[in-house]
């Protein structure tokens, strides 16, 4: 039997027989009836290390739980969510392989492979002119994002500096995937650099794909400098993490969260994995109303921040 009023659901049931993970877990927490937060602190009563950003990774897809600990952890989350033992675990599958990321003959990783759902990124990628992305030497990208009092997420800025490889470039695709799929996707304001082209909008996939125009196409060796400004509008996103998916290497990348003054969260890590290895966590300490983080000569791989607001 499962309890919180969700035995009326077959639906429901049928996720946690047949998945996918994430669907099944995003829909035995809304059965529960409890935020992410309170979920973390009765994990933490019993032991158990798993931050809110993580739980919302997993019901996004966007990651899922590999580590042993993570494995061991989810079998407590199974108890507090009140689903029947192991269902959730069996859904994980087999491990995923370890090593390498899987690269195409010429050793270059598919635009989609950092992503959760590879086949949805593939298809809304599909619809934009992707042909310069690999002729781009990423020399230097600066993410600074902005959370309010509220602790949600405003706004996200980028600058980057592009060198081209070959004549021709004209253009840099832009990928944002948001987490909560209800919630509206950003808008784009602020350009600098470049001006929109094609786009794709699949707001019941979270994603929002768009072509950034150079002002005219790039001789080989040139660079240029493009900016461009994310503004999510109401009901704005609960801030808990940010990430950037390098599919090519950067020399530089800056990632900077910018919290509003006298709203730093009680605990933010650092992470970054590179090459398909496990991810390296570091705790920070917050400045005075802000955190950043500097990667040289990284990727392919991720790199970003997560933190919680309550201690």
């Amino acid at each position: 039997m499962i309890s919180g009023g969700a035995e009326s659901r077959p639906e429901f049931e049928r996720l946690l027989r047949e998945g996918p993970f994430a669907d099944a877990l995003r829909e035995a927490i809304r059965a529960r009836g409890l935020s992410l937060e309170r979920l973390r602190d009765h994990l933490r009563a019993r032991g158990v290390s798993i931050t809110a950003a993580t739980l919302s990774y997993w019901q996004s897809g966007r990651s899922r739980p590999e580590r042993r600990d993570s494995v061991l952890g989810l079998g407590h989350l199974e108890q507090v969510l009140e689903v029947p033992p192991g269902c959730l675990t069996a859904l994980l599958g087999p491990p995923r392989a370890r090593g390498r990321w899987p690269a195409r003959a010429d050793g270059l990783p598919e635009i989609g492979r950092y992503w959760p759902d590879r086949t949805r990124i593939d298809a809304a990628v599909s619809e934009v002119d992707t042909r310069w992305d690999e002729r781009l030497t990423r020399i230097s990208q600066h993410d600074v994002i902005s959370v309010g009092p509220g602790q949600e997420e405003l706004a996200f800025r980028s600058r980057q500096v592009l060198r081209a490889e070959a004549d021709g470039p004209d253009r840099w695709v832009m990928i944002v995937h948001i987490d909560e799929h209800d919630r509206p996707l950003p808008a784009v304001t602020s350009l600098r650099g470049c001006h929109p082209g094609r786009s794709v909008h699949r707001p019941e996939d979270g994603l929002l794909v768009m072509e950034l125009l150079f002002e005219r196409p790039l001789v080989k060796g040139e660079t240029v400098i493009t900016e461009h400004t994310l503004v999510n509008s109401a009901p704005f996103p609960h801030a808990t993490n940010y990430e950037r998916k390098f599919r090519l290497p950067t020399r530089e990348y800056v990632l900077e969260i910018q919290f509003s003054p006298g709203m730093l969260p009680a605990r933010c890590r650092r992470y970054s994995e590179q090459d398909g290895q496990p991810a390296e966590w570091t705790e920070v300490l917050p400045g005075r109303d802000s955190v950043h983080g500097v990667a040289l000569n990284f990727g392919p791989g991720r790199f970003g921040f997560e933190w919680d607001w309550n201690s």
